[in-house]
This record gives structure tokens, sequence and C-alpha cells, in this order.
């Protein structure tokens, strides 16, 4: 039966061939959007896995969680640095990280923080941030950076090379700070989140740049614009920076910025985190926002629900689309069947056997289709996977088909089965006169 069956859908190659991409398309287009949705969630939730709260200036909690976690958008005007001791002192608070941001290197997002951003933060459900090459920065080298996996595998950067910032988020710049460049110190090893994309310089490094690009320009050659105490302004900028770095290092800091963009924070009991976050609202010395990340993915995936629904229901229909052509095909061409259903009649196949026959040709139609659609699915992940992690820190992977997958594509089966069943039933009620008296 099935060899008799591969042999006629060959001399119906062509239309058969059609069939099979339709339904191909169809599976690759159903298992790659509810891999993509899978990863997004799971990048999202693995970027912020090690934090259980994140403070940043008033705003909605997305759009918060979009900024300091995977680096899109901003946070406001910032945040003053007493309202971060204020949260580190609080006796529920067993660590704190300050952010900085608003500028960027090359399109991906600089981030100005601490050497206890790669001590307390987590991805992954609790793995701690490692090195491919090189060392953390700490607080005695201002101009040194931590480049993300991605950033160094697409400019080739290592430790010792030296990079360039600019002014502005995303592919904005207004303006490069060439004249304060940063030494590489380390390289993290691949992560699978945002922070494979960012590039991590020290807060005292992040407060230069700005510091000169709001510096007022002053002629060198006029002698009214050198200080009256007859120091340049270099030397009394060293000063200041030198005054705050001793300031900063006794409190456990080497340097303390005017203002910061975010805190990200780790609780000591995490019951206490409804507490925290009440007590931070009602500040009333800044106006703050205290976010839950696991609150705030759940309202992102309330955004995008809608959309991830039209992409299922479209991928659906694409489907249905495939099992609608194969029904056509198989209906078809029953009438130029006629006679070949009648000879096989005439020599004792039975009317059971004829209706197996069209069944048996609809799960060979289908199930080529699936293995079409996993081999088209494998190509597009093989070529979208480094655009995807490059741009959006989203990695689908060569994954083998787990539980979900196979009861989908046990379904899809299942659906050509029983779309055959439509022209099946119409060969089986063919008489053997009709065959033989078939007009040509």
């Amino acid at each position: 039966m099935m060899r008799f069956s591969l042999c006629s859908l060959w001399n119906r190659r062509f239309v058969a061939a059609l069939t099979i991409l339709a339904i191909g398309l169809s599976v690759a287009l159903i298992l790659g959007v509810e891999r993509l949705r899978d990863s997004a969630r799971d990048s999202f939730a693995n970027s912020a896995s090690g934090i259980d709260m994140i403070v940043a200036p008033r705003g909605n909690s997305v759009q918060i969680l979009m900024a300091t976690v995977f680096g899109v958008g901003g946070t406001g005007t910032g945040m003053t640095w007493d309202s971060f001791e204020w949260m580190e002192d609080r006796p529920e608070v067993a660590w704190a990280v300050p952010i900085q941001m608003g500028d960027n290197h090359r399109g991906y997002p600089v981030i100005g923080t601490d050497a206890a951003y790669f001590e307390h933060f987590r991805h992954s459900g609790g793995q701690s941030l490692s090195l491919a090459a090189g060392t953390f920065f700490t607080g005695d080298g201002a101009d040194a950076a931590v480049v993300g996996a991605e950033v160094a595998a697409r400019f080739d950067y290592a430790p010792g090379g030296v990079i360039v910032n600019a002014h502005g988020s995303g592919e904005v710049s207004f303006d490069l700070h060439d004249e304060a460049p940063f030494t590489i110190s380390g390289v993290l090893a691949p992560t699978g989140t945002a922070v494979d994309q960012m590039v991590f310089v020290t807060l005292e490094g992040f407060d230069t740049l700005h510091a000169q690009e709001d510096a007022p320009l002053i002629d060198p050659l006029d002698p009214a614009a050198k200080p009256a105490d007859g120091h340049d302004e270099h030397e009394a900028h060293d000063d200041h920076e030198d005054h705050g770095e001793h300031e900063g290092t006794e409190a456990g800091h080497y340097h303390e910025p005017d203002r910061i963009n975010a805190v990200y924070i780790g609780l000591i009991d995490r019951t206490n985190v409804l507490g925290l976050q009440r007590a931070v609202n009602e500040r009333r010395s800044d106006a703050l926002s205290a976010v839950l990340p696991a609150v705030a993915l759940a309202e992102l995936w309330g955004i995008t629900g809608t959309a991830e629904r039209a992409m299922r229901l479209m991928a659906w229909a694409v489907a249905l689309a495939g099992m609608i052509g194969m029904v056509v095909m198989l209906s078809a061409t029953l009438d130029t069947r006629r006679r070949e259903f009648a000879i096989l009649r005439s020599v004792g196949a039975t009317p059971t056997r004829i209706f197996a026959l069209i069944v048996t040709e609809a799960a060979v139609l289908t199930a080529a289709g699936l293995i079409l659609g996993f081999v088209l699915l494998t190509l597009a992940t093989f070529v979208t996977d480094p655009i995807l992690s490059a741009h959006f820190g989203l990695r689908l992977g060569l994954n083998v088909f787990g539980a979900r997958e196979l009861a989908t594509l046990l379904a899809i089966f299942c659906a050509g089965l029983i779309a055959s069943l439509i022209p099946a039933i119409r060969v089986y009620r063919m008489t053997l006169a009709d065959g033989l008296s078939v007009r040509l």
C-alpha cells in the first residue's frame, strides 16, 4: 500500500510538492512563533532573575524595567546619591548597586556602575557573571571598561583595547566622547541575556565624560579665564575628584556621583519586599518608583499578549490553508483517477483498501510536510539566531523538540488524516460501473 501510494504521488509530484511546501511552511511558522515567544520570555526572565527590586525616578514599571535591565529607553532625570545611600542603609537591603545610563558605544548601551554589579548580579536562575578574558574593573581605574560578549565578538575587542563612547541611546549619538577613551579591562563570558550587549564603565569614568561635556569653553590665551587662585581647571578638577574618591572609599564606594538613574536591590528576606516598596514610593525627597521585576514582566506579557495571539492565529491559519490545499489536491484528482480506482476494484481491491490508499497518501504528504517544516525551521534558526542575538539578545538555539512541540506536530498530523477523510469517503462511494463508464 505504501509503495503504491508513493508511486501515485510521484505521478503527481508537482502538485504534491506544492502541498508539502504549504504544510512545511505552516509547521515552520507555528514552531518558530512558539520558539521565539519562549526565547523572549526566557531571556527577559533570565536577565532579571537575580534582582529583587529596581528603584528609579517615578515612571511606568515596564519602562523602568526595559531601560535599566535591557538598555531600551531611559528613566528620566535621575535620582540623588542621598536616596541611594538611604536605600543601601535600609535593614531589609542586603546589597544595592547604582546604575547610570545615557551613553552608547556604537549603538550598544553604556552602563555606569561599580564593582558591586559584577559581584551581585545574577542571571539564568542564579548564575553569576564570569569573564572570558581580563579582569573586572575596580575603583582604582576610572577609565576601565568591561564589555559584553556580543559587543566583543562583533568588534573583535580584547583586554587592553581602547574604546570611545558617545552621548545618546541606541543608534543615535549626539556627541562622541573621544577626549576620554576607556581601556577594556575584561570581556564577559556569554550569558544569553541583555548583558551580552552592554558596555560597563566605572561611575567615576561615566561622570568624567559628562563633567567635560558640561564644562564651559575657556580660552587658554585669555588671562581672565584662569582662576584667581592661580590653579588651572585641571588641578581643581583633580582636587575635586581626589576628595570625592576619598569620601566614597570611606562609605564603601570609590566614587559618589551627584545623580544616578537607577538602583538594583537585593533583599535579605524577600518577604519584606512590599514594605520596602511602600517606603520607597512614599519617600518625599525624591519622586521614586520601586519596581518588582517579576510583576513588571507580567505586565509586559499582558501588553504583548494580543500580538502573541495574533501571531499564533496567523500561524494556524497558514496550517489550515495547507490542509485545505491537500484536500483540494486529492479531491481534484479523483475524477481523473476514477479509471485507476475501477481497475483496482476489478483486480480484487475492496472499497476499504482504496479508502486506505487515499488516507495513506494524505499521511505521506503530511509527514513529508512535517519533515520539511523541521528542516526549514532549522535553517531559519541557523540564519537568524546570530541576528536576533546581536540586536535583541534572543537565542532560539537548535533545540530538540520538547513535549509541547511534539504535541503540536502530532496535532497537525492528525489534522491531515482527518482532512483526508473527505476525498477518501468520496472514493469509497464510487462504484465499479462508475469507474468503467467515465467519460474522458
